[in-house]
């Protein structure tokens, strides 16, 4: 299967059960720039339930903006904000302090465009995988697309995908119960290497 989909902060479970089972995956890199989209947010599981985590960017006077050129608002210190939420989330987790190292320098070093950082973030989720994947960026926009399955719509953080997941443990399921279809963290934090044996079990999500 050849997909296109977009890159997001820390895609959530929806996305990355479509990348494992792709064959090729092109990322959209070429569209504008939407507001309440994975584009620049992910979720969380924290103490209180679902927890939102937001990049800031910069919003241009002009009425649309390409995804590659909006840029992240650095005054805001949301990367210590960011990283201070998941060690709260997450230091209980069976596998945090294995991925630790990987992911903490995401946090420590600044991004100028949101699409860059959401690239390096793959990139360290690439390797916890020890996942390989055949990818390329688009290079123009292109509403219908051909010989490709399009999931752009997973996108949307505001349209949730059609079934939920296998439940897995959480740290705070005693809590609230099992939330589904989180950031790719919350599954990496518990399940550890077998993060990728639950992605390949799960159904693939589709419009």
């Amino acid at each position: 299967m050849n997909i296109i989909i977009h890159p997001t902060y820390f895609p959530n479970i929806a996305h990355f059960v479509v990348l494992v089972k792709a064959k090729k995956v092109v990322f959209e890199t070429d569209d504008n720039f939407l507001k309440q989209t994975y584009r620049n947010r992910t979720y969380v599981y924290g103490a209180n339930g679902k927890l939102t985590l937001n990049i800031p960017v910069i919003h241009s006077q002009k009425n649309r903006q390409k995804y590659r050129d909006v840029k992240i608002f650095n005054e805001e210190k949301w990367q210590n904000l960011h990283w201070k939420s998941l060690l709260s989330a997450y230091r209980t987790s069976p596998f945090f302090e294995y991925y630790e190292d990987d992911l903490q320098p995401l946090f420590n070093t600044k991004s100028d465009y949101i699409l860059d950082f959401n690239f390096k973030c793959l990139e360290v989720i690439y390797d916890c995988l020890q996942l390989e994947l055949n990818t390329t960026k688009s290079e123009t926009y292109q509403k219908t697309v051909e010989n490709k399955t399009d999931f752009r719509h997973l996108v949307n953080a505001k349209k949730e995908p059609l079934k939920h997941f296998t439940p897995y443990t959480q740290v705070f399921s005693n809590k609230h119960g099992f939330i589904s279809n989180l950031s790719i963290l919350d599954l990496l934090f518990n399940e550890g290497p077998n993060a990728l044996n639950y992605l390949e079990s799960q159904t693939i999500i589709t419009q």
